[in-house]
């Protein structure tokens, strides 16, 4: 299995580069290691049963790359595996270039690394190279905002890195390690900067406001990969180092918690459906912290539903909602919509249905309040989705080629998804999502729908997202420094 894991961690790297030698058959190449990181996952699936099995890999020697593959791995790694293999497909007939589909295929691999890693350097290298993947991708229209939004990006990542270097030596200067474990006895300045790195990265709390520009600025398909994806391979070692030290757990939930509400708060008022989807991801990045023993599975839930949405939001003839209440989208299309919708939202028979009970049964009690709301306000922001209009309509933009072949496997897996957790179909559990979709449509029609409320973007410029990290860096010193005193 080692050999399998390092095999096909180099696999999209070398593919990568063959792309540029063999431009007419990218697609094929790009498709094929998208099938190899489901496959692979599926592996460790079936040679992993239990939960507490662990693969650890050491190459070199201590100083040297640390993995370690287990089924939160899997679940993480599945999910941008089904991710990138769905915008393949949507990008088949769509004209691409080869550097198209070379920069996605070492942007998974980035991203695949990142759920694997489980000392800091190696992380670093990971997320550095995903950056550069990323925003090229971003930049690839090459239009005056697609490279600012491209470079802002990349300004805001590397600021966020820096801080997450630092922490990092802290943690060696410690232990002469910078395995994910170090963080237990490291100093607090050294979780402070860490921390902070991942929390800006990941797009998450208020460091986490540069998202919604980029995520909606971009591509549709980079959108996908964005939300689906790449934004996890920051908030996946938040969650492993909180499983592995019990000190860091408390600040992963209460950022989960905070992240949560802050993103549906924004996402319920917003009037741009490619903004509202990204401040769901902000909110359902929440969801994944809030109860870090189960993320893996809402993860994958949320991947394939955000993907759906951003693929489909990009054929949609209009961004503006109060445009497509009288603008009637394809009804195929709305079926689509409306069964991630659905699933999101937390409806039974969908895979999302299970993780938000499987969530929620794993929440601490400070933490079920305020994220019930967060469930409330989900709901209510996706029956924006659902509640639009239908039929044929002359200025339906022409979808994709490969459209509907991603739309039958994320839809698809939603439904297969399902069977991860068939215990939570309880009459309690089923009758609890199903009160809470209720209350958010009441709440939609009586209310949101009639507000026109346009909440102030300027925190989301750069200049802010700069300084905001700062104060966030202050209420880290002082959270571990406090619970430093008091123990």
């Amino acid at each position: 299995m080692t050999n399998i894991t390092i095999a096909w961690m180099a696999f999209p790297f070398f593919i990568g580069f063959v792309i540029y030698l063999l431009p007419k058959i990218d697609r094929w190449l790009a498709l094929l290691t998208g099938l190899v990181s489901i496959a692979y996952a599926m592996l460790v699936f079936f040679s992993m049963p239990s939960a507490s099995d662990v693969l650890p890999i050491q190459l070199l020697d201590n100083f040297g790359v640390t993995l370690a593959v287990d089924q939160l791995s899997a679940y993480f790694i599945l999910t941008n595996a089904v991710v990138t293999t769905a915008v393949i497909f949507y990008c088949w007939g769509s004209g691409r270039t080869a550097f198209f589909y070379m920069q996605a295929i070492i942007m998974h691999g980035s991203v695949n690394a990142t759920f694997i890693c489980s000392d800091f350097i190696s992380l670093y290298v990971a997320l550095e190279v995903l950056s550069v993947a990323a925003f090229l991708l971003i930049a690839y229209p090459r239009t005056d905002k697609s490279i600012w939004v491209g470079l802002r990006y990349l300004f805001v990542s590397n600021t966020a890195m820096l801080f997450y270097l630092l922490g990092a030596v802290l943690v060696y200067q410690a232990h002469h390690s910078f395995n994910f474990a170090g963080l237990r006895g490291a100093p607090p300045e050294a979780t402070a900067f860490i921390v902070l790195g991942l929390l800006v990265k990941g797009g998450i709390f208020v460091t986490g406001l540069w998202l919604p520009l980029t995520h909606s600025e971009s591509q549709s398909p980079v959108s996908a990969m964005l939300s689906g994806a790449v934004v996890k391979s920051a908030v996946f070692p938040l969650v492993r180092c909180a499983l592995m030290v019990e000190e860091i757990d408390p600040i992963v939930r209460f950022f989960g918690v905070g992240t949560a509400v802050l993103g549906v708060c924004y996402a319920v008022f917003e009037k741009d459906t490619k903004r509202t989807l990204a401040f769901s991801t902000i909110s359902q990045l929440g969801f994944v912290m809030a109860a870090p023993v189960v993320a893996g599975f809402y993860a994958l839930t949320h991947g394939l539903v955000k993907s759906a949405v951003f693929l489909i939001a990009g054929s949609l003839p209009s961004r503006n909602f109060k445009e497509l209440q009288s603008k009637p989208i394809d009804t195929k299309m709305w079926i689509a919509l409306t069964i991630a919708s659905f699933s999101i939202s937390g409806f039974p028979l969908l895979s999302g249905f299970g993780a938000k009970v499987l969530t929620s049964k794993n929440l601490l009690d400070w933490q079920v309040v305020a994220m019930n709301i967060a469930a409330v306000g989900t709901a209510i922001i996706f029956a924006k989705f659902i509640f639009l209009p239908h039929g044929k309509s002359e200025e339906q933009i022409k979808v994709q080629p490969g459209f509907w072949w991603a739309m039958v496997l994320l839809i698809g897996g939603l439904f297969v998804a399902n069977v991860v957790y068939y215990e939570a179909y309880t009459l309690e559990n089923i009758v609890k999502p199903l009160a809470t979709i209720a209350i958010a449509w009441v709440a939609h029609f009586l209310i949101f729908k009639r507000l026109s409320i346009r909440l102030p973007r300027a925190i989301e410029k750069f200049d802010h997202q700069i300084g905001i990290m700062t104060l966030m860096l202050i209420l880290l010193f002082w959270v571990e420094y406090g619970r430093n005193y008091i123990s």
